[in-house]
C-alpha cells in the first residue's frame, strides 16, 4: 500500500481528512487534486496542465491522492496499488 488514491460518493465525505491521516499514520506525502485543480485567484486548471500535473506525480513510489475529478481519474488508476472509496 504505497500508491493510494482515496476518492468518494460525495464533496464533504471526509476524503481530505481522511487522507491527511492516512499520510500521517504511514508517513505518505499526501497530494490533494483540488490543489492542483484549482490555480491562484480560483481560475480552473485547463484539463491539460492538471493531466500533466498527475502524470507527473504517479511515476513517485509513494503518493497518497485524495480527490475525484473523473476526467483524470484513469491516470492515477493506472499505478494506484490501493483504492479508498468513502461513503456517507
Amino acid at each position: 500500500m504505497n500508491l493510494i488514491m482515496v476518492v468518494g460518493i460525495s464533496p464533504g465525505v471526509g476524503k481530505s481528512t481522511f487522507a491527511r491521516r492516512l499520510g500521517e499514520a504511514l508517513h505518505i506525502e499526501v497530494h490533494h487534486l483540488d490543489a492542483l485543480f484549482w490555480t491562484p485567484n480560483w481560475v480552473e486548471a485547463s484539463l491539460e496542465e492538471f493531466s500533466k500535473s498527475q502524470q507527473d506525480m504517479i511515476p513517485r513510489d509513494q503518493w497518497i491522492i485524495e480527490g475525484n475529478y473523473k476526467n483524470t481519474f484513469q491516470i492515477r488508476l493506472q499505478r494506484a496499488d490501493t483504492i479508498i472509496y468513502l461513503l456517507d
